[in-house]
């Protein structure tokens, strides 16, 4: 929208008004802020949310895989020939068999419930989710026979564990003796102390080496499941559907959206339903535009009378006031662009700062999953924002803009 240089001139005095002015500005310097305001909100919690569930993604499947074959009766006794199979399929990238299951954890007459995951060692030190992750100790100290495994952290301060300690594990999977079966107790070294970042893994997750694993567990030369990973998380039911139908008849064949279907679905209604929500704070600042312009126009009736009968054409005044309205709210708009970025950089310790002052626990990962706040800034879903912040405010200004295009210079100025 090209402005003549007289409407240029008209437009920043508007923009600026005068003195006596006051209150108009005060409006508008409101309806920037409250712009700005939910563009930050927006920003901040779209991109929380985003960063929620990139994390739990990332942890979860990072952990579990994009695929799982299961065994019928918690057993794959020909795991070798499934793991043979997957990676000939185009588009399964690793087949990795383990062991998980869940046990009883006891140390100094504590007792935790916890989740063995049995790995082959090369998988251990290659895994993603726990490469570096160490907290104490090393996952490399996890080798077959050595009785040495990898507790979370969080499962080590309920224990009341730490490197070198002698934990036990209890196993239901024992001897059969006249009374009954007798659960197998077995110590294992704690070579490494972990933490994922997911409260409810670091809590309760045991990994030694599969052998160690199978041994526990009498399971033989078995495994329970294999994790499959593909070349695309979210094509994988197409890229696992040929596998999936070879090997349907030994093991249940389950992609991550099933196993975490109600998770990741709750996720993305809340997204939803949040935009949803803080699109209503743009919306109220919009309006607070509609009214910041109608009151300009209201105390330029005059002026504007004195330009039409200088020469000004109702296109120009139309244009002057759209520019005033919009500038309003592209200024609000990065000002709320810029509060947001620096909002998100900062979180964890905008966080800490207000458990110090309030003295409440607002990031419990017990409850929230993730030990810290996460962040994943969506640049389309910023420059939806933006335009949507820059559409709303340009609606604003049609309804003064041509209110103020359409005043009679004759009857303004009859009296003077």
């Amino acid at each position: 929208m090209l402005l003549s240089r007289y409407e240029r001139m008209i437009a920043r005095r508007y923009l600026l008004p005068g003195k006596g002015e006051g209150f108009i500005f005060l409006v508008a310097g409101i309806s920037l802020a409250a712009v700005m305001l939910g563009v930050a909100a927006l920003v901040i919690v779209m991109s929380v949310m985003n960063g929620f569930r990139a994390e739990l993604f990332d942890k979860i499947v990072g952990l579990n895989g994009h695929a799982v074959v299961q065994g019928y009766g918690g057993r794959l006794p020909d795991w070798r020939e499934i793991v043979a199979q997957a990676r000939e399929t185009p588009g399964i990238t690793q087949a990795t068999p383990l062991i998980e299951q869940p046990l009883m954890a006891t140390y100094n007459g504590r007792v935790e419930a916890i989740l063995v995951r049995g790995m082959r060692v090369p998988d251990i030190r290659s895994n993603a989710t726990l490469k570096g992750k160490e907290l104490s100790g090393s996952l490399a100290s996890l080798t077959p026979g050595s009785g040495r495994i990898g507790i979370g952290s969080r499962l080590a301060e309920a224990l009341g564990a730490q490197v070198g300690s002698q934990i036990s594990l209890l196993s239901p999977q024992g001897q059969t003796t006249p009374f009954g079966t007798v659960p197998r107790i077995v110590s294992y070294t704690v070579g490494a102390i972990f933490e994922i970042g997911v409260y409810d893994y670091d809590k309760a997750y045991v990994v030694m080496p599969l052998g160690d694993a199978q041994s526990l567990l009498l399971m033989g030369d078995a495994v329970g499941v294999v994790e499959l990973n593909t070349v695309n998380a979210d094509q994988v039911g197409p890229i696992i559907a040929p596998f999936a139908a070879r090997v349907g008849s030994r093991g249940l064949v389950a992609d991550w959206r099933q196993l975490n279907a109600q998770l990741f679905e709750a996720l993305e209604v809340e997204r939803i339903a949040m935009f949803t929500v803080l699109s209503i704070i743009i919306l109220v600042a919009v309006f607070n535009i509609l009214s910041s312009l109608i009151m300009l126009v209201r105390a330029k009736t005059r002026d504007i009378a004195i330009l039409r009968t200088m020469g000004a054409t109702r296109g120009g005044l139309i244009k002057i006031f759209m520019v005033v309205g919009t500038t309003i709210g592209a200024l609000g708009m990065v000002a709320g662009l810029v509060l947001g970025f620096v909002f998100l950089f900062f979180r964890q310790d905008v966080v800490w700062f207000i458990q110090k002052v309030t003295g409440q626990n607002l990031w419990d990962p017990s409850i929230r999953f993730l030990t810290e706040l996460p962040s994943k800034p969506n640049p389309v879903e910023i420059v939806v924002i933006a335009a949507m912040a820059l559409v709303l405010s340009f609606l604003a200004t049609l309804y003064p803009a041509f209110k103020a295009a359409n005043t009679d210079p004759v009857q303004v100025l009859r009296y003077e």
